[in-house]
């Protein structure tokens, strides 16, 4: 069970999960309604992960990554690709419960992700998955609640941004053991310094598409993230200079952080 739960890349897929969550809080809908888009999204998650560790276990092998549970025998391929499965299924009957139109735009989600893992990731293209998946993310999330509302163009907007900038910061630790195996994504032609300053751009891209994008002036709380955010911005573009990086990665993390409480701040504007 715990290689299990290891496969599911959990940290990320728990982060997606909460961040769906208080989003579906902050967009008020019903209680029953949240539980259901923050376990739909945490089926999705999982079968993603485990999808990943399935479809790159010899890969995963081959360049002995020792943070694998597949590579350390505590879980067989198998077994992940049937938990993989099933959990995709649960997920594609928990999303359409929502209804057919949140249920789909969570699905996105889903199916990005396994089209990543099955070969995108792999190509100039790796970013789509990201763009695509967390920028229906929001929209689906707000069209789950009661009529089905269409989300505001700068939440997909944003919930997209966000995602690239997570591809680019996602792949960076794992750039020299991709490229040992012929994975040569979007990052790794980038190169490192170039992801760091894209990835920045990004995240700051995302934090004025927050704050400025909603009819009617800025609130004091998007002014003071802007504040926070442009400072950040300048050292999170350093993150792929070996002399800054320490302080690189507290700054794409609060970047992320604030664009996080940005976008379900944004959710709750919407109510």
């Amino acid at each position: 069970m715990r290689a299990l739960v290891l496969a599911t890349h959990a940290p990320p897929a728990a982060a997606v999960t909460v961040v769906a969550t208080l989003l579906a809080v902050a967009a008020a809908l019903p209680a029953g309604r949240v539980v259901l888009v923050g376990l739909a999204v945490l089926a999705g998650q999982a079968s993603i992960g485990w999808s990943n560790d399935w479809l790159d276990a010899d890969r995963d092998r081959a360049v002995a990554r020792a943070d694998k549970p597949v590579v350390q025998g505590a879980v067989d391929p198998a077994v992940l690709r049937g938990a993989a499965l099933a959990a995709a299924a649960v997920a594609v009957v928990l999303s359409l419960l929502l209804g057919p139109v949140p249920g789909a735009l969570l699905l996105v989600l889903v199916a990005s992700g396994w089209a990543y893992n099955a070969g995108l990731k792999r190509t100039v293209l790796s970013g789509v998955p990201y763009v695509t998946g967390f920028g229906a993310l929001p929209a689906g999330v707000v069209a789950a609640a009661p009529g089905s509302p269409v989300a505001p163009w700068w939440l997909p907007a944003a919930g997209a941004a966000l995602g690239a900038a997570a591809h680019l910061a996602n792949v960076a630790p794992d750039i020299a053991d991709d490229l040992a195996t012929g994975v040569r994504g979007l990052p790794h032609r980038l190169g490192a310094r170039r992801s760091a300053v894209v990835g920045a751009l990004l995240l700051g891209g995302a934090s004025l598409v927050l704050v400025l994008g909603p009819a009617g002036p800025p609130e004091w709380w998007g002014w003071a993230g802007l504040v926070l955010a442009l400072p950040a911005v300048v050292v999170a573009a350093l993150a792929g200079t070996p002399r800054f990086r320490r302080l690189a990665f507290p700054a794409v993390l609060l970047l992320t952080v604030l664009d996080v409480v940005l976008l379900v701040l944004g959710g709750a504007a919407l109510t």
